[in-house]
């Protein structure tokens, strides 16, 4: 562990521009597969988690300033990948450990995660904690945190602290699993303060009501601005199909009264969708906010483009950031395409 962090520290300290000198050009900062990231700021340094890739169930990347991002590999291995939650719990089967989101309560750090459970052919969410944002999380419990199995299943977790202290944990009932057939909706429910069990019923927030989001909305992500909530979420199939100039995939948000609800999809939705200037997005996606140097940034995916151009580039989806300003509760995200 100490020569990991020895070296953590020297290539943290060779970077040297200020965060707050990122462009928002939309351009990918990583250009390896990074799907359905998610960004923890830590002192001055910036951890990124993202769906299962490159053998790891939990992979993570790091930056000290926001453009210059490399995966975090096993020290004296530069070809292995680090693994932030090496063991899956015993109700999780590998390869489909999604979207993984991080919050710092007390002492621990708990992760969130996404995985397919052995015995009933769903995703559902579980939590892991550890001391150190970059782990090893260990799983707690022997099952899953919450898994609406007559919904379809559960994925995309998201914690969220509110002013008074108090826990939320935001997912997805998975109803567009082949098996389910049902409308997708984004649900919040309380969490205990130790953020390792719920509390009460969960709340339905957003359904997949708006012809934008196509047959599913996912990814939700909360904050605060002032006495409003703000949550944005993604729609649409995520993926690029042969016969799509661009994918359909999109970002939007609601507005809330409470953390609880009731919300109301903005007219303007979606807020981030696909375009090809300045810089061609395909399928922008998976949004989770961070702030670093007194503003706030927006990290999400992409799908990797080929060349110069705007036709797909591969299997891969790329991690992006850019800054987000607010017009009083509108979201900002991006120059305006030219």
């Amino acid at each position: 562990m100490r020569l990991f962090r020895t070296l953590l520290f020297a290539l943290a300290a060779a970077a040297s521009m200020p965060a707050a000198a990122l462009q928002p050009n939309g351009g990918p900062v990583l250009q390896t597969n990074f799907p359905d990231p998610f960004v923890l700021t830590y002192g001055t340094r910036y951890y990124a988690y993202a769906t299962n890739a490159n053998g790891s169930n939990v992979p993570m990347a790091f930056s000290n300033d926001l453009q210059s991002w490399n995966l975090l590999a096993v020290p004296g291995n530069p070809d292995a990948f680090h693994d932030a939650m090496p063991t899956l719990p015993p109700w999780a089967a590998r390869g489909r450990t999604w979207a993984p989101e991080v919050i710092r309560i007390g002492s621990n750090f708990i992760l969130y995660f996404t995985a397919h459970h052995r015995g009933r052919d769903q995703q559902c969410i579980g939590a892991a904690t550890s001391r150190d944002p970059r782990g090893p999380f260990v799983p707690q419990g022997t099952e899953p945190l919450v898994c609406q199995h007559g919904l379809g299943g559960t994925i995309d977790a998201n914690p969220f602290r509110d002013a008074d202290g108090q826990l939320y944990l935001y997912f997805k009932n998975d109803g567009n699993h082949p098996s389910a057939r049902r409308a997708t909706e984004l649900w919040g429910q309380r969490l205990a303060a130790d953020g390792l069990s719920l509390i009460g019923e969960p709340v339905s927030l957003v359904r997949n009501d708006a012809g934008w989001e196509g047959h599913l909305i996912e990814a939700p992500f909360m904050v605060r601005r002032g006495e409003r909530y703000i949550m944005f979420f993604s729609a649409n199939d995520f993926a690029w199909q042969p016969h799509q100039r661009l994918s359909n995939y999109a970002t939007g948000y609601a507005t809330c009264t409470t953390a609880l609800g009731p919300c109301t999809d903005a007219t303007a939705n979606p807020i981030l969708a696909s375009r090809r200037r300045p810089v061609c997005l395909s399928g922008p996606g998976h949004p989770a906010l961070f702030e670093a140097n007194g503003r706030q940034y927006m990290a999400f995916h992409a799908w990797a483009t080929r060349g110069g151009g705007c036709s797909r580039g591969g299997d891969a989806r790329f991690l992006h950031i850019a800054p987000l300003d607010w017009d009083g509760d509108t979201p900002v995200i991006l120059p305006a395409p030219r």
